[in-house]
């Protein structure tokens, strides 16, 4: 399963060098973190996560592969993207094939990087890339919702429901607000809410660049995107992107010393990829084995033949049942051996609802 974030930002934000740190870190860790360019402007970094060394200690296993994520370098915006202007076109494009945004904001004052408004105001730069993406999809739904409307008058239940769903999303633009906070009121409008590929229904992560002595706790410019993300049900975080270029020319050892100097457990680098695989509802399981240890990708709420699902379509269709064991219980009772024994380790069935952290063995036939 292929979740992408693109990473959108105006020009001289930090934007590009976010994106490059994540390809420089994560090839200079390529032996437990991978990372591989797909296209020019596409890379799959690796999701940090402390369990899957932990399992691959007490398995044996000869090889570590984490679970990725894909980050896309989105082309640059300017005022009038939604009408086509500069890259407007590709622009929004690019952002209906990702899963999720991640959006560079300056919180930091430069002297010597200019803005291209003349001042540095995170919130009002924000709006210039929403006030485009609202503009696009507003064009969209004032023609669907009208003709959805006039065909739900002949008794069509699915029109009913998305003139209901896309409705509600039209007088949130409207109000200047982004569709995703529009409330599906059941499966099915929350179906064709999604079908309809709205640009402001893609869950947002704020990525705060600021100043490398505020990369700790932040600061009042960063503070005001906290509060704008809690007000939209989106997500933040804060990152240097000057302490982001420094550890990339960093050892493993190096690296810790310094951030702990800085007052940081981890790099921002590692905040923006756990926090946007987090923003997609994503949860991790994990296999392991002698020849390797491996983490992957699910869904939350996905059911035990639909996680067998992501690591081969056989495992789906043949499924039987999943032995399982809880994170916690594999690493305090050294493993399959011990857990068993304990009677810790689970035959699951076809409705059992994978959780986070379970260390699965599938049994199939196909």
């Amino acid at each position: 399963m292929g979740f992408r974030c693109g990473i959108v930002g105006l020009p001289n934000v930090g934007k590009s060098t976010l994106f490059n740190a994540l390809t420089e870190t994560q090839a200079a860790q390529a032996a437990n973190y991978p990372f591989c360019t797909i296209e020019p402007n596409v890379g799959q970094v690796a999701v940090p996560d402390d369990r899957l060394e932990k399992i691959a200690s007490i398995a044996g296993s000869a090889k570590i592969i984490p679970t990725q994520l894909a980050f896309v370098d989105i082309a640059g915006l300017v005022k009038g993207a939604s009408k086509g202007e500069g890259l407007g076109n590709q622009f929004l494009g690019n952002i209906r094939e990702v899963d999720a945004i991640v959006h560079v904001l300056r919180c930091f004052e430069d002297d010597d990087i200019q803005h291209v408004a003349n001042k540095v105001d995170p919130i009002a730069d924000a709006e210039v890339v929403e006030t485009e993406l609202m503009l696009a999809d507003l064009e969209s739904l004032e023609k669907r919702v009208p003709a959805a409307a006039k065909k739900a008058t002949g008794g069509d239940k699915e029109a009913k429901a998305m003139a209901s769903v896309l409705g509600q999303a039209l007088d949130l633009l409207r109000d200047g607000k982004p569709a995703r906070l529009t409330e599906p009121k059941d499966d099915e409008e929350a179906r064709l809410f999604e079908q309809a590929q709205l640009l402001t229904a893609k869950p947002v992560l704020y990525v705060c660049n600021v100043a490398e002595e505020d990369a700790a706790e932040g600061n009042a410019l960063s503070a005001q995107v906290f509060e704008k993300a809690k007000a939209e049900g989106a997500e933040a975080v804060v990152v240097s992107a000057a302490i982001e270029s420094e550890l990339v020319a960093m050892e493993a050892e190096e690296r810790a010393e310094y951030l702990t100097e800085l007052g940081l457990t981890e790099s921002g680098l590692s905040r923006v990829i756990r926090a946007g695989y987090t923003l997609l509802g994503l949860q991790t399981f994990f296999t392991a084995g002698p020849k390797e240890a491996r983490a992957w990708t699910f869904p939350a709420g996905a059911k035990a033949p639909q996680a067998a699902g992501e690591i081969h379509s056989d495992f789906e269709r043949g499924f039987i049942r999943a032995e399982t064991i809880a994170f916690d219980d594999y690493v305090a009772l050294g493993g399959e051996t011990g857990a068993r024994e304990a009677g810790k380790l689970r035959q699951e069935g076809k409705e059992y609802l994978v959780q986070d952290g379970d260390v699965l063995l599938f049994k199939f036939n196909v």
